[in-house]
């Protein structure tokens, strides 16, 4: 990976070798002659302390290389490229939330339970889209988790007043209305990808509103599921306001339930101790296969055998600088 310091390091050793000669010269200058040295030197004890004295220095300077250059290439740090398909579970969910006036004392606890939510999947790819009378998506399909927990929390950051996130809500209300649930939903539904030509993925949506309609929507509720079931998609409703308005056929509540229902998903109040689990059981229950994913180049540390051989150099170089102590 950092090749460049190889030449750094063949530079400084060739320094170090070109010193020691220039040492070992000065020395040889120091010398002075001796008589009669051969009576010492042609006994075999002699010769023999010099054979074994050549060789550890031999070994030791094999090993000052070999150290210097294994740890060398460590510095450098070796490396391993291998290409990955990593898979992918073909499961999306869209969060789909009501930022209207009525839904403003909830909004914050329904990004809570999106939060609870998002915390239950693992490998399904989620996003957010909110809606007033015009959809905004806040994140799209992704299966980056701590991408959508710091979306989220800017989201409750948001609905809990705190100072900078004041923007969170642009563009969601055009003038021409409120809370128009249908064509919410119908915005969330379109944040789907076309999956032409590939397989099928299983499709989810949350959606968390009251289901008070304030003003004249392109599409109903009604039309909007409708949508959801041509595309099989299953809604799963989150009612903050479940006991405000009550149970009968024509309440908003009970329509929300009906929409919700017919899409094959189900229908919880948010204060529903099963609402989490509800959802996440009604998810998981959908088809799901393992799809490979685009390859990816994975680079890996390989520091291993430098450093190997830098620790038997080492241990080396010990034991000849132990043998050719004075």
């Amino acid at each position: 990976m950092w090749w460049w310091l190889l030449p750094p390091a063949a530079v400084a050793a060739g320094a170090a070798w070109w010193a020691a000669k220039r040492t070992d010269s000065t020395a040889n200058a120091r010398r002075r002659p001796v008589a009669h040295a051969d009576r010492l030197t042609l006994l075999p004890e002699y010769q023999a302390a010099l054979r074994r004295h050549r060789r550890w220095l031999a070994a030791a300077l094999l090993a000052c290389a070999a150290l210097l250059a294994s740890t060398a290439v460590a510095a450098a740090r070796p490396v391993g490229v291998t290409t990955t398909r990593p898979e992918q579970h073909n499961r999306d969910i869209m969060l789909c939330l009501d930022t209207s006036g009525s839904m403003s004392s909830s909004d914050a606890a329904v990004v809570d339970v999106f939060a609870e939510l998002a915390a239950e999947f693992d490998g399904e790819r989620i996003g957010l889209t909110i809606f007033d009378s015009t959809a905004i998506q806040v994140f799209p399909l992704t299966d980056d988790y701590h991408y959508a927990r710091e979306q989220l929390k800017l989201a409750r950051d948001a609905f809990d007043g705190k100072p900078g996130s004041s923007g969170f809500l642009d563009g969601t209300w055009s003038g021409r209305g409120s809370s128009l649930i249908g064509d919410g939903l119908a915005s969330c539904l379109n944040s789907f990808p076309r999956t032409a030509g590939q397989p099928q993925r299983s499709r989810s949506v949350v959606l968390a509103t009251d289901n008070f309609l304030s003003g004249e929507p392109i599409m109903t509720l009604g039309e909007a599921a409708a949508l959801a079931r041509h595309r099989a998609v299953h809604v799963y409703a989150l009612n903050p306001g479940d006991l405000d308005y009550g149970s009968g056929p024509d309440q908003p509540g009970a329509q929300l339930r009906a929409a919700a229902e017919s899409t094959g998903g189900a229908y919880y109040a948010l204060d529903n101790p099963e609402a989490v689990t509800g959802v996440v059981r009604g998810v998981e229950e959908t088809e799901k296969t393992a799809l490979s994913g685009a390859p990816r180049a994975v680079v890996s540390d390989e520091p291993g055998l430098p450093l190997a051989a830098a620790l038997l150099s080492g241990l080396v170089l010990a034991v000849a600088g132990w043998r050719l102590r004075p």
